[in-house]
């Protein structure tokens, strides 16, 4: 699951709810890991807190601080015994940078295979992605150039996630993106909203924002390979959706799904 930051920790706790659901119903160990914070001592005690309220049996706090961490046997272990793998804000190329490579994130790649929920929120969602945005300016991204990419965890396939992307303005930071990758779909999370992100390719919205969807694969012409760093970019033919809570994307078929048709294909594919 991605979440687009500022998530509800103290009151309801949508999406932190749907998050600890999705967990196998036999393992409610939960891991937080903060390496992406700068301050993992503030962030830490509130995800502690929603989640010993939601009934996580234990819970895990990691902050991660170098890739010696990231290589100790310890922390692999309490990953290997979590059902909810749980990745903090931040920067995310801390993140990839102490991560990338490591056996914590051999770990958290093999969790996920086996069916435990591996969420992030902010940068924990936009490094999950094998490409991810690390920069960009959000008045004015639809230049050649003006969005730097970088590898990114390598957790889902074939998504460019950016975050905070309403309160942000960063429509056109996936614009650009989508006029050099039109094959990525890109996906931009409001503030307290989130994306399921289920096996069989189908993204599910949930809480009170939105997510947009943002798709180039039919993308008719663009300049961008014409032009030099800085210039302003043109594109035909770019499609934009808008989805809110309960409604879904099937990303293969790149075809939006309204409440009534998602249930009926989670309910046919679990």
């Amino acid at each position: 699951m991605a979440i687009g930051g500022a998530e509800d920790r103290t009151s309801e706790l949508e999406i932190l709810k749907r998050v600890f659901a999705l967990a196998p119903a036999d393992n409610h160990e939960v891991t937080v890991i903060a390496t992406a914070s700068s301050i993992p001592d503030e962030v830490l005690p509130d995800y502690e807190a929603a989640f010993s309220r939601l009934g996580a049996s234990r819970i895990h706090s990691l902050s991660i601080r170098d890739r010696r961490e990231a290589a100790d046997v310890d922390t692999v272990r309490l990953i290997d015994q979590s059902g909810v793998i749980f990745l903090t804000g931040g920067d995310q190329l801390r993140l990839t940078n102490v991560m990338g490579g490591s056996a914590t994130l051999k770990a958290i790649r093999a969790r996920l295979q086996a069916g435990a929920v591996v969420a992030g929120t902010s940068a924990g969602a936009a490094a999950m992605p094998g490409t991810m945005i690390y920069n960009g300016a959000a008045a004015d991204a639809l230049r050649k150039g003006a969005v730097s990419m970088t590898f990114g965890l390598g957790l889902v396939r074939g998504l460019i996630i950016d975050s905070h992307f309403l309160e942000r303005g960063r429509f056109t930071r996936l614009m650009e993106i989508g006029a050099s990758n039109p094959e990525h779909l890109g996906v931009g999370l409001g503030e307290d909203a989130a994306v399921i992100i289920h096996p069989h390719g189908i993204l599910e919205a949930i809480g009170p924002g939105h997510v947009i969807i943002i798709d180039s694969r039919d993308l008719a012409s663009s300049n961008i390979a014409d032009l030099s760093i800085g210039e302003p970019v043109a594109v035909e033919n770019m499609i934009l959706h808008a989805m809110v809570s309960g409604h879904g994307f099937d990303v293969k078929e790149r075809r939006y799904l309204a409440a009534d048709e998602l249930s009926a294909i989670l309910a046919e594919r679990p």
